[in-house]
């Protein structure tokens, strides 16, 4: 008799925590759409612009993809967000960071300055999300806020200094990679000669922009796989920067080979924007082999610590 009274009583109660959490949802989405409305009037007018200027050009084409996965992984997460309770714990910080983010986002829309444009969107999310979900939901949305930072433009400053330097390194391991092949390759500065062609690495081929790029689709590999040991995250994010740069040097050597054997068409048409898509591949794939390798090498270093430790 009493087994049935208690067993009744908490289907009851659990009845009452569903409706209690059904109705405490939409109260937490009525909190919710002031601020997606907010966010829909700043930076649908900004992604319309890039849509239509920085997004066309080869270099900044990782854009779209950036956002689309990082409102991918929101909307993911989305259930967690709103089962957590809301409260103003840290909403100092997140009206200061809000309103840090509306002044960012004021200049650069007003003097067209697109690193403060596109970056004001993650303090104004950012502080959105303390205001109204605390630190946990800034816990939760942590990785979509900080992939959003490789759509921000990089300063010209910065590409101007890095770019002169990766042209020369990538040109000076392709000659000599394909001398040592025993290409007729020669190297003046930038400009690599083989047989009777001369190529000019340009500012789109230093790898920069590739790079950039890369790195956020090896942050985002690492994130997506989930990995408990933190020593084989460490090593993949370390590796991801090297991984890059080979890559962009493999796709250099493929087209002056392209250039060499087809000629100077071949070299400048179809395949050269091919080469950007293989680049990535490349680029992946070494990833993916340095990421399988740790597994097998962390894997069998934890079986002989355990044999070890049995005996």
């Amino acid at each position: 008799m009493n087994s049935s009274t208690t067993s009744g009583g908490s289907a009851i109660d659990s009845v009452l925590l569903d409706k209690a959490e059904t109705s405490s949802a939409p109260n937490y989405w009525a909190a919710w759409w002031p601020v997606l409305l907010g966010l829909a009037v700043l930076y649908l007018p900004t992604y319309y612009d890039l849509a239509n200027g920085l997004w066309n050009q080869e270099e900044q084409a990782h854009g779209p993809i950036v956002l689309a996965v990082a409102l991918y992984l929101a909307w993911q997460g989305r259930g967690t967000l709103v089962s957590l309770p809301q409260h103003g714990a840290s909403a100092v910080l997140g009206w200061v960071l809000l309103a840090c983010g509306l002044l960012l986002y004021a200049l650069g829309r007003s003097q067209s300055i697109l690193l403060l444009e596109v970056g004001s969107q993650i303090p104004v999310i950012l502080g959105a999300l303390l205001i109204l979900g605390g630190r946990a939901a800034a816990r939760q949305m942590w990785f979509p806020l900080f992939f959003l930072l490789f759509m921000v433009p990089l300063p010209g400053m910065l590409v101007e200094a890095l770019t002169g330097p990766l042209k020369h390194y990538v040109s000076l391991i392709a000659e000599h990679v394909l001398y040592a092949l025993g290409y007729p390759i020669a190297r003046s500065g930038v400009v690599i000669t083989i047989g009777p062609y001369q190529l000019l690495v340009a500012d789109a081929c230093s790898g920069l922009h590739s790079i950039f790029t890369l790195t956020a689709m090896g942050l985002l590999y690492i994130y997506l796989m989930g990995h408990q040991s933190w020593l084989r995250n460490a090593i993949l994010m370390a590796c991801i920067l090297p991984i890059a740069f080979l890559s962009n040097v493999v796709r250099v050597m493929a087209l002056v080979l392209i250039t060499y054997h087809f000629g100077d068409e071949a070299g400048q048409g179809f395949l050269h924007d091919l080469s950007g898509i293989v680049l990535f591949v490349v680029g992946l794939l070494f990833l993916f082999a340095v990421d399988s390798v740790l597994g097998w090498g962390l894997r069998g270093g934890a079986e002989r610590r355990t044999q070890s430790a049995t005996a």
